[in-house]
């Protein structure tokens, strides 16, 4: 069961978005996906057809039979966290929380009817409380922007889809369902990223919680700036070849890479958009029925065509200049892909003589000081 928010109200006092809608803080990506789930004619007959067919009732009562139920009795600590990430995103009803054993760091919301969050040992044992209150936060973000229910169901569908994968074409057709779900889903993860950073309202702490989750509980061997440098490194560094690989280990992954994940939360926590916020100005949810499918999707792909526009990465780099008409379409991808850069070819010494004496000059020479495109430094730096 779940209990009613106004049955207790924390203690600790933050700032409080009353009525705020999972809009505010979604990615773009992730916020059109769910816009146009939401308005799909006829979803709510599907989802009652599913609910029948999936194995919830079993799963919670996996879970209340072999792991630990967060209570007042129990974590309590984590129950206060809770309740305060629920009071602070005005979730009417705080979901159940269970912690199971297991070493891999890890938390997820899951659930149709009602979302349920569940947390790792090893996550409990590996972050301090203001990093843990982030996660609590995202999760409790995943729950208020219906992540749970959604995600849920396009993985049954999925799942049910591969078992008809040996009709002719169908492999090529599943692999591009699921590359697609998995890439809502990094996205989702960046939107749920962003609610942990308004339940917790701790930069640093959120910060922390990704860079133990990459390296462990050894906090004073690492470093934010530099974790956040390498962040850089990975999106700019290398070639064409580079790019590829990027793609090639990330499509497997339901989540971005732990530096990305800390990039994208740094840059929106600089963002108006996340100020205007915590000022009280943001979207309600009583407004959401309201909102354009049209306008979303816009939003979406302005999103993607500025991270193309902005991006460092080799590959993005040559998108955006096919895109902007580059002249030298093969040279650019020679050289993108090699690591090469292109320079004029120096004239002969005897040439630029003889141009000089022409001009009434001095014979001009190559130029002096350092070449652009000079490497960087670089410094050493949840779910």
């Amino acid at each position: 069961m779940t209990e009613d928010i106004n049955d207790h109200v924390p203690s600790r006092q933050r700032r409080r978005f009353p009525g705020i809608s999972s809009r505010a803080y979604e990615h773009p990506a992730d916020r059109s996906a769910l816009v146009a789930l939401r308005k799909l004619s006829g979803f709510d007959t599907v989802f009652k057809a599913l609910s029948g067919l999936l194995p919830e009732r079993s799963l919670r009562l996996l879970f209340l039979s072999d792991s630990v139920r967060v209570s007042d009795a129990q974590f309590a600590h984590l129950n206060a966290m809770l309740r305060d990430a629920c009071y602070i995103l005005d979730l009417e009803k705080v979901p159940p929380m269970y912690v199971t054993q297991n070493p891999q760091p890890n938390a997820m919301c899951i659930g149709l009817d009602e979302p349920i969050i569940v947390v790792t040992t090893g996550l409990v044992e590996l972050l301090d409380e203001e990093e843990m209150r982030a996660v609590v936060g995202h999760e409790v973000g995943h729950a208020l922007s219906g992540h749970s229910v959604y995600r849920t169901i396009l993985l049954f569908l999925t799942n049910l889809a591969l078992k008809v994968a040996w009709i002719p074409l169908g492999n090529v057709a599943i692999m591009a369902i699921v590359t697609a779900l998995r890439e809502w889903f990094r996205k989702s993860e960046l939107s749920a990223d962003r609610a942990g950073l308004l339940v917790g309202q701790d930069l640093q702490a959120s910060m922390r919680g990704l860079m133990k989750i990459a390296g462990g509980n050894h906090l004073h061997e690492m470093n934010v700036d530099a974790f956040l440098e390498q962040a850089k490194e990975y999106e700019s560094g290398g070639d064409l070849r580079d790019s590829v690989l990027k793609i090639l280990n990330v499509l497997p992954r339901s989540h971005p890479f732990t530096t990305v994940r800390a990039a994208e939360l740094n840059k929106w926590a600089e963002t108006r958009d996340y100020q205007r916020i915590m000022d009280g100005h943001y979207p309600r949810r009583d407004e959401d029925k309201d909102t354009s499918v049209s306008d979303s999707f816009r939003e979406s792909a302005a999103s993607y065509a500025e991270s193309v526009k902005s991006s460092k990465d080799p590959l993005m780099k040559l998108v955006g200049d096919i895109a902007g008409g580059t002249a030298d379409l093969g040279g650019k991808l020679r050289d993108t892909f090699t690591g090469k850069s292109t320079r004029p070819a120096d004239k002969p010494s005897g040439d630029k003589a003889s141009e000089g004496k022409a001009s009434g000059g001095k014979p001009s020479g190559p130029e002096a000081g350092p070449s652009d495109g000079k490497p960087e430094q670089n410094g050493r730096e949840g779910d």
